[in-house]
């Protein structure tokens, strides 16, 4: 994230931490070519437009922790990036409130032609209410509307990246001074209930023409989307025993379209299990406590100041009007005595702490159950990177579960191999052929 502090709240005043220099393009290229000599796929932006701000019904912990705040725009460091690198992919969220299809969808279209058809989507509906008041929807639309929002979103970008140009519409005719023939090149005419799109597009076909789709809602709406757009897709599992069912479930929605499908993972390395459980608890304990039920406030739609951080967890197990969510944290604890704070900073920084082999054990636990890859999160950048890629990368490539050359082509082609560089014809997005009306595209 372009930001101080992702996820290990605190972490970022470590000595080993590069984190506070997250505006000096010296700390992303370095990150960058880090992941690239690590054979990751792709580096995953995430991003927010809004402060946290339930806990206390204020920002102020927030500002305070420098906790995903302040943030930059992180879509434009991908150009930055892909000059230093030259397979790795890069993944960036923008939710589909915050700029309109027409402009974005030429943004998205610019990065794919800069990067070499480098760059993905996630396709995200913002779960801030402080993000739809800051876009002017004076709060935040209701989840169902959001999906719906979304759909016509994809269905405005689809149209303008696959459908407006055809394929041999570019000429670049030097002899006769010509760019582009006008008679291949059309409006789309989308009319949706939440967008109007006339086109046509404003940027030639890039490489990829859509680029490579990320979701990562979990709700039953949410995967019913999966199913029908996202080629790559986040689940929120914990073990690989409850992840089984949602990776089948996912499939289904997917109805034998290829989707790739990733868990979020965080590591402590040691050179034996007594060092890395050492490390990892003194990382533990220099964790903020504030900062980290401000996170968990947003998540859990619940303001944990009213109920306090040196409360007693089965105290509040017998309140009444618990919530279910905040029951399920609640839950997690197996000692009563344990205080709300201390429960809150390790529910909120699960990570497996271990030798290399044992890191590497865990990611083949995850990849038995169907789960394609991992997300690594970082408890302190770059150390968690550069630790993985030199220690555990070497286990994992002797094992066979990491590449040991990147495929050739673009990111959609490194993830799906001979697949070609543009959506299969089964995704929705190519499920519209050209019909003349005119110079119009419609259909």
């Amino acid at each position: 994230m372009f930001t101080p502090s992702h996820h290990a709240q605190g972490l970022w005043a470590e000595p080993d931490s590069n984190q506070l220099a997250y505006n000096d393009p010296a700390t992303w290229i370095e990150l960058a070519r880090l992941c690239e000599r690590g054979m990751f796929d792709t580096i995953f932006f995430a991003d927010v437009l809004a402060p946290y701000d339930t806990y206390q019904q204020s920002r102020d912990a927030t500002v305070f922790e420098g906790m995903q705040f302040p943030t930059g725009d992180p879509s434009v460091l991908i150009p930055l990036l892909a000059h230093h690198t030259e397979h790795l992919g890069f993944t960036f969220t923008q939710n589909i409130l915050q700029e309109h299809p027409y402009p974005f969808a030429r943004k998205m279209s610019t990065l794919d032609h800069l990067t070499g058809g480098r760059v993905a989507w996630n396709i995200v509906t913002t779960f801030l209410p402080g993000a739809g008041r800051n876009l002017g929807y004076g709060g935040l639309p209701e989840h169902g509307d959001r999906y719906a929002r979304a759909e016509d979103y994809v269905q405005a970008v689809y149209k303008l990246w696959e459908h407006s140009w055809e394929d041999d519409a570019v000429l670049r005719d030097r002899a006769r001074r010509q760019f582009a023939d006008p008679a291949k090149v059309h409006e789309v005419d989308h009319e949706g209930p939440y967008y109007t799109v006339y086109g046509p597009h404003l940027s030639e076909p890039s490489p990829q023409r859509t680029p490579l789709l990320f979701q990562a809602g979990m709700s039953g709406t949410g995967r019913a989307f999966a199913g029908r757009h996202a080629e790559a897709l986040f689940i929120s599992s914990t073990t690989p025993e409850s992840a089984a069912p949602v990776v089948a479930d996912v499939r289904r929605a997917a109805a034998g379209r290829r989707i790739r499908i990733f868990v979020p993972q965080a590591y402590v390395v040691g050179s034996t299990e007594a060092e890395a459980r050492r490390r990892d608890t003194e990382l533990l304990e220099r964790q903020t406590v504030e900062g980290n039920l401000a996170r968990m406030s947003v998540f859990l739609h619940h303001d944990f100041a009213t109920d306090g951080p040196d409360t007693p967890v089965g105290e509040l197990r017998n309140r009444p009007g618990v919530s279910r969510q905040v029951r399920d944290l609640l839950n997690a604890a197996d000692r009563d005595d344990w205080t709300l704070g201390e429960l809150v900073r390790w529910v909120g920084n699960r990570r497996l702490a271990g030798t290399p082999e044992r890191i590497a054990d865990s990611v083949e636990a995850w990849q038995s159950v169907g789960v394609d890859g991992v997300n690594l999160q970082y408890v302190v950048s770059p150390t968690t990177f550069a630790e993985f890629v030199d220690h555990v990368v070497p286990v994992l490539r002797a094992r066979g579960l990491v590449q040991r050359e990147y495929a050739p082509g673009t990111l959609r082609e490194k993830f799906f191999p001979g697949s070609g560089s543009r959506l299969p014809v089964s995704h929705p997005a190519r499920a519209r052929g050209f019909r003349r009306w005119g110079n119009n595209l419609k259909g």
